[in-house]
């Protein structure tokens, strides 16, 4: 986001995938080529007309989004949908493909990682030597990252109160990560598991994952940035890494375009239900931006601690996770002591987004809502059968859906 942009004026959609072999659906490191192909050199990003690809950190992950803030989401899909096709055009002659979803199912992060060797390198290969990207939580991770600008102190404060409020229920919506290394993970939401510790070697750049409040960027740069980089500086001398990116919180302020980025989205099985999800949080904020349920002082004053647990429990049981603090379900609109995180979400959608705007993402709500997150999805369809043979006929299918731009509900 380039230019400063007033609140809810444009979004930034980051999606990232996973490249497998086209038969074994193991992942294989080919993004570089992938990205010579397209560009001609080694480039870390190539534009394709309002879109672009690139890579961060390793090899087998390739990143799809808009080039520029987009001032409608519901533009998106078909747009998002046929460049996925078009890459997956291009693997097939390379014997690989595109897998959605937050976690590969069985890869080995310490024997199949392979970090970036071309620009940026010294980037990547300080955060390997700081905090071990051959993991997961680094090397098997996949997700949405969606960003929403705000023009001044006074709209980042309402804007960062209302994200803060609907972090912690995010992955009851969006979980997609129930498989690791062949297993259960024990965790609907898997990927989000392993990121609440991955960066702990330096706790001051990841928090509680819940920020605090914050209500101005001189208080963002004073309480969050100077300490992480003072925390950091005995093991980055050179200051490779001192960048507002090494903040790994739910949500973090890019002062450099101005946006409140979103990192607890897991990526979902077609840009169709990203993008819903996307519409969905876009509503919901700008809901809570506006005080519709709660005075801007009330969403701020509401302790991290609160939303911290209510963040891990949903982590865990996503749509099932019981919500039963009700100060902060009294913030969100909901008037019952107790309720299931899915009942949230209903209650959320229904009550908060008019029945014109949500009619765009109806089916996938529909799909998301009535049948769970995709995490709950591919666990029915696995039947507790973990045997490759069966996780591969899930995730072929699950490669399937993002190619033909579908969501997923279950196979024969």
């Amino acid at each position: 986001m380039e230019a400063t942009l007033s609140a809810f004026s444009g979004y930034g959609v980051e999606l990232e995938y996973m490249i497998v072999e086209r038969e074994s659906l193991s992942v294989v490191p080919i993004a570089d080529e992938l990205l010579r192909q397209l560009s001609g050199e080694y480039a870390a990003e190539v534009e394709s007309g309002r879109l672009a690809w690139s890579n961060e950190i390793v090899l087998h992950l390739l990143e799809l989004k808009n080039a520029h803030p987009e001032p409608v989401i519901e533009s998106l899909p078909a747009l998002f949908q046929s460049e996925i096709q078009r890459i997956n055009g291009e693997l097939a002659a390379m014997g690989a493909r595109l897998m959605p979803s937050a976690m590969h199912p069985w890869m080995n992060p310490r024997l199949e990682t392979k970090l970036w060797p071309h620009d940026n390198a010294d980037i990547y290969c300080a955060y390997d030597r700081i905090f071990d990207c051959k993991r997961h939580g680094w090397a098997n991770l996949q997700s949405m990252h969606f960003n929403m600008p705000f023009a001044d102190d006074a709209e980042f404060a309402r804007l960062h109160a209302a994200v803060r409020l609907l972090l912690p229920i995010l992955p009851a919506l969006a979980a997609s990560s129930p498989i690791a290394e062949g297993h259960h993970a024990g965790f609907l939401d898997g990927r989000m598991h392993h990121y609440l510790t991955h960066q702990m070697r330096i706790p001051s750049s990841m928090g509680k994952v819940i920020p605090d409040t914050i209500t101005s960027r001189a208080m963002y740069e004073s309480q969050i940035l100077t300490p992480m980089y003072h925390e950091i500086a005995a093991l980055d001398s050179e200051g490779v890494l001192q960048h507002e990116w090494l903040n790994v919180r739910g949500a973090v302020a890019r002062f450099v375009r101005n946006a409140i980025e979103i990192r607890v989205i897991d990526v979902q099985e077609c840009p169709f239900a990203d993008l819903a999800i996307a519409a969905v949080v876009r509503d919901i904020v700008h809901a809570l931006y506006d005080q519709c349920t709660a005075s801007l002082a009330d969403q701020q004053a509401i302790g991290t601690d609160i939303l911290v647990k209510i963040l891990r429990d949903c982590i865990r049981d996503a749509e099932q996770a019981r919500i039963t603090d009700q100060e902060y379900l009294k913030l969100m609109g909901f008037s019952a002591q107790h309720c299931e995180a899915g009942e949230l979400w209903q209650h959320l959608i229904t009550s908060l987004i008019p029945e014109q705007a949500r009619q765009p993402w109806q089916n996938a709500l529909t799909t998301i809502l009535g049948q769970g997150p995709l995490a709950r999805r591919i666990l029915r369809a696995v039947e507790q059968n973990f045997e490759r043979a069966r996780l591969k006929a899930v995730y072929r299918e699950l490669c399937d859906c993002m190619h033909e731009g579908r969501q997923f509900l279950g196979i024969n």
